[in-house]
């Protein structure tokens, strides 16, 4: 990682980095915690550049929040095209590649340090689609995940610890493919609804951030990935 000199991003108390990227140096933020040493390190990926989506979005912003108080050193990255990042949105296995690269880079960085990959919308597909190859990554977060628009067929086999964050009246992605494609996968996820948020978690985005925060860091799974007690995975709500 590269810093860029007197430069702060916006979310927390954080600093820009350039990461070497695919397609040239990717814009990030990289934040830690405030008053002890991380305890775990987190890439977080943002939503569809064409639909907006950049590492400032308020869903991935909150969730760097969340994720900081508790311990963690996050990491944001803007895909190809996005900020300052250079290239052009490839439609996927581009941004698949950035987001390899960050985990690379955040792994470099902290390499004693329990790796999560975690992301929102498409960033859902990009993030666990670069860390399904990647051992070093213990535990894997899809908040809203358009199962219905890409192919998440390579989750469905997945054995580390996978955490799925959907709202109930989600325009974009449905709740009823997110709900399929649960009941496909081998492992049962671990399962974190709210049936009155839409895609975007509108008064509800700080809420469900500190509650995948939360559940990151408790009891159940150790922040290596191993269970350590049997999860109630599925009481706190259910579409």
């Amino acid at each position: 990682m590269t810093e860029t000199q007197h430069a702060h991003c916006s979310g927390g108390k954080g600093e820009f980095l350039d990461l070497a990227g695919p397609a040239g140096p990717l814009e990030a933020c990289l934040t830690l915690p405030p008053d002890e040493p991380p305890r775990a390190a987190v890439v977080l990926c943002h939503p569809h550049p064409r639909y907006g989506g950049t590492m400032n979005n308020k869903v991935v912003v909150y969730l760097a929040r969340a994720l900081r108080k508790h311990g963690a050193a996050t990491l944001r990255f803007n895909f190809r095209g996005v900020g300052t990042s250079p290239g052009q949105f490839s439609g996927g296995p581009g941004e698949v590649a950035d987001a390899a690269a960050a985990v690379d880079a955040l792994a470099t960085r902290f390499p004693d340090l329990p790796l999560w990959v975690a992301g929102f919308s498409f960033g859902s597909y990009a993030g666990l689609r670069a860390a399904a190859g990647d051992a070093r990554v213990r535990r894997l977060v899809a908040v809203a995940p358009p199962v219905a628009w890409y192919d998440f067929a390579f989750l469905e086999a997945e054995r580390r610890p996978v955490l799925i964050v959907q709202g109930g009246a989600d325009e974009v992605v449905d709740p009823d493919d997110v709900r399929a494609f649960r009941a496909r996968m081998e492992r049962d996820p671990e399962w974190l609804c709210f049936p009155e948020a839409d895609h975007f978690f509108t008064r509800q985005v700080r809420e469900m951030a500190d509650q995948v925060a939360a559940r990151l860091f408790g009891a159940a799974v150790s922040l290596s990935g191993e269970i350590r007690v049997d999860a109630d995975c599925n009481a706190t709500h259910s579409l």
